[in-house]
């Protein structure tokens, strides 16, 4: 009888359990963590908008604005990283230099730390070079302490607009820049913020986006051309195809990006700092580079 040779043993089927799976599924958690805490939440994006505003003054054709926001000291954010984007914005050379608000945190640690974070942040600042640079205050500033923050910013050289409207001039001609209390946890004043019969193009600082809503019902609302947020974080993080997970009260209908509301328009940064967590993904710190130029008519 012939004899056959045996046959090649089969490899095992791989067996797929519920312990592989926990296994894979925490070390892919781990790893997309770990890529949220130390990568994605210090790679700074720089956004160039261009905004067309009617009756923009010829000398302010190509005028740059750079708004960053929501530093949050202290509470996740490092200052090394603060230094960063401080070094980073000098190097931008703006003509006018925006922050709008929340540049410490309230909670979960106690409020004196938030004091410190706040002497410590604005002492920082003092690094910004841009001659000509304002702020206005956040949802956090006003749970620390609206008088507090203001006092140590404008101490060391960053003017906080509260209800309060400044003239930017270039070239014997300007463009008016207002800036509103926080909305959330203080007392908005549209009319002390906007002039009645402003001769000139009107952008507006507030830290809530969702403020525009209420801009779009106010008397004083189409006065202005430009409104520059933050607040919302971009969503901080952000799963490809869905919209933002989380979004903070009066920053739930924009939460980032260009927006156009009638003649109006708006931006949100997406801010440098995080709340809540440490983590960023698929919605990086940003840097805006806005740049003015006349609407065509």
């Amino acid at each position: 009888m012939r004899a056959f040779p045996p046959s090649p043993t089969s490899p095992k089927p791989a067996i797929f359990t519920r312990r592989t799976f926990a296994a894979g599924f925490i070390a892919s958690t781990a790893s997309i963590a770990l890529y949220s805490n130390e990568i994605a939440r210090h790679r700074i994006e720089v956004t160039t908008p261009t905004f067309y505003i009617a009756n923009l003054p010829p000398a302010f054709e190509g005028f740059r604005i750079v708004q960053f926001s929501d530093i949050h000291l202290e509470q996740y954010m490092e200052e090394w990283f603060l230094n960063e984007v401080i070094a980073r914005v000098n190097a931008l050379n703006p003509d006018l230099l925006v922050i709008t608000g929340d540049f410490v945190s309230r909670g979960p640690l106690a409020v004196e730390m938030s004091y410190s974070a706040a002497s410590r942040c604005a002492e920082l600042l003092r690094g910004l070079t841009c001659p000509q640079r304002f702020g206005v205050l956040g949802n956090h500033d006003a749970m620390v302490g609206s008088r507090i923050i203001r006092d140590h910013m404008e101490n060391n050289g960053l003017p906080i607009l509260v209800n309060q409207f400044v003239n930017i001039e270039r070239g014997g001609q300007r463009i008016i820049l207002s800036g509103l209390d926080d909305y959330g946890g203080g007392e908005p004043n549209l009319p002390l913020a906007v002039p009645e019969k402003p001769d000139a193009p009107v952008i507006l600082m507030v830290h809530e986006p969702d403020f525009a809503m209420h801009l779009a019902t106010h008397r004083r609302g189409p006065l202005v051309n430009l409104v520059l947020s933050g607040h919302t974080h971009g969503g901080q993080i952000r799963i490809p195809g869905l919209p933002p997970l989380a979004l903070p009260p009066f920053g739930k209908l924009f939460p980032e990006g260009h927006y156009h509301l009638g003649d109006t328009q708006l931006y949100v940064n997406r801010g440098i700092g995080t709340v809540g967590v440490p983590f960023r993904f698929n919605c990086p710190p940003e840097i805006t580079v806005a740049t003015l130029r006349a609407a065509s008519r």
